[in-house]
């Protein structure tokens, strides 16, 4: 039987250690970062490894360690592959290293799940300091 503080939500500890070891290297985490901002459409590698200056191989070998971590969904969509960040993973990732964030009382800051795919100029919380 697994302990009950093993899991958090749907995200296990082994799950977000999987994408933090992912995260933690340079080129993956300009391309994990990348692909947010591409939203739920994604983008093929050809054009990817164009806007970030990275080899084909190596943009290859990459996107493998990132999908294997969970955070990459790939579709096929006629003859090419388009890469888009799984949203769903990042948020309960997010969700998981902030679980016990203001010792447990009600958080100031805004929660994980503001974390959409929809992408704008300025942050949520930009915009209400700004009138």
């Amino acid at each position: 039987m697994v302990p009950y503080f093993y899991y958090y939500r749907n995200m296990d500890i082994k799950s977000a250690i999987r994408a933090l070891s992912a995260l933690a290297q340079e080129t993956r985490l300009g391309i994990f970062r990348y692909l947010i901002t591409t939203g739920p459409e994604g983008i093929t590698p050809g054009k990817m490894a164009e806007q970030l200056a990275v080899p084909h191989t190596t943009l290859s070998f990459h996107l493998k360690e990132l999908s294997r971590a969970g955070l990459v969904l790939s579709r096929p969509q006629s003859r090419f592959i388009h890469y888009s960040a799984d949203y769903q993973t990042m948020n309960r990732l997010i969700s998981f290293l902030t679980e016990n964030c203001c010792a447990g009382a009600p958080c100031e800051t805004a929660s994980p799940e503001i974390c959409y795919p929809e992408i704008s100029e300025k942050p949520p919380l930009l915009e209400k300091e700004n009138p």
